[in-house]
């Protein structure tokens, strides 16, 4: 067994918590470092092992990352617990790689309109900065996992339609690069369930049995029906952010990621064991109010509860359902 497959199981539904990051990019309020530290602390007691814990990006322009190695730090002395932290661009990566993060995860977009507005370059240049990146890591003494995110990849809200050819292009030319693991986004939650478990498929057959995961946002209802649809063409990789947090300051009308709590109960309600505790997860709740009390928290789970016949396991719930 690889590095990767140890990190990210074939054989299991990993949930990453990517509120850290992407739940951070709107919010009026940022939380003190010693309530993300709680945040990770509690969703760890959940059950949760993999966060994305920020981006690396000018402190004194983007201060919900300011703290961002002290936050790299206190996740990586969890044992089991896996780090991610996007990196815009070379630099990026670099600063990432000297912080000792287990996971650099880069970002390019489905269409060039995007590109510009995410990262003000071209698709071609972001590739070939990708490629850089991989490169340096060659060289470096920390050698992280590489992850590479494709943005817009059912559709742009500012070039409107995109081809499923456009993303598995996109895809191949990364699986190539040496990309680690590639994941698709649905930015702005324009993708049904169809369309997820085509694309899914597809890039299914191309990762060659390399992990693949969705980035989803719920901005038109349909997070939890599209990624049940992932899962059903193996999809074991999915993101999500406690309370629903989260948005893309580049795409007109993003809105928040899945929620994380309503995703396990979806998984456990499938079949697919996640190694999660919904009902502690949903406490956690209770850290992100303290923290942020002007944001609101989305998920049905949180707001009806589990059903009195669970014990919230993936078995209890199967055999009850």
């Amino acid at each position: 067994m690889n590095r990767t497959d140890m990190i990210y199981s074939p054989n299991k539904v990993t949930l990453r918590e990517v509120g850290l990051r992407d739940g951070l990019q709107m919010v009026s309020v940022l939380p003190s470092t010693d309530g993300k530290k709680a945040w990770i602390a509690g969703e760890y007691a959940a059950g949760i092992r993999h966060f994305e814990l920020g981006s690396f990006l000018p402190k004194n322009k983007y201060p919900a990352f300011a703290d961002i190695e002290e936050i790299i730090s206190f996740t990586s002395n969890l044992p089991d617990a896996h780090g991610a932290a996007l990196s815009p661009n070379l630099r990026g990566s670099e600063m990432a790689m000297a912080s000792g993060v287990a996971e650099v995860h880069c970002v390019i977009s489905a269409t060039e309109a995007h590109n510009q507005a995410n990262l003000r370059r071209s698709r071609q240049q972001t590739l070939d900065e990708i490629a850089e990146v991989f490169a340096f890591r060659e060289q470096s003494q920390h050698q992280p996992l590489i992850g590479v995110g494709i943005a817009m990849s059912f559709g742009c809200s500012i070039s409107g339609t995109v081809e499923p050819e456009q993303v598995l292009a996109l895809a191949v030319q990364l699986l190539e690069m040496g990309a680690d693991i590639i994941s698709i986004a649905d930015t702005v939650g324009y993708a049904g369930p169809t369309q997820v478990a085509h694309l899914t498929a597809k890039l299914r057959e191309l990762a060659d049995g390399k992990p693949f995961g969705v980035h989803l946002h719920d901005t038109r209802g349909m997070g939890m029906a599209n990624a049940a649809a992932a899962l059903g063409e193996g999809v074991r990789i999915l993101d999500a952010s406690l309370g629903g947090l989260g948005g893309c300051p580049a795409a007109p009308r993003a809105s928040g990621n899945i929620v994380m709590e309503d995703l396990a109960f979806l998984c456990h309600s499938s079949g697919f064991d996640t190694g999660v505790d919904i009902e502690k997860l949903i406490e956690v709740r209770n850290i992100l109010t303290s923290e942020m009390p002007s944001e609101k928290l989305h998920g049905a789970i949180a707001q009806a509860g589990l059903p009195v016949t669970s014990n919230n396991s993936a078995e209890s719930m199967m055999q009850n359902s």
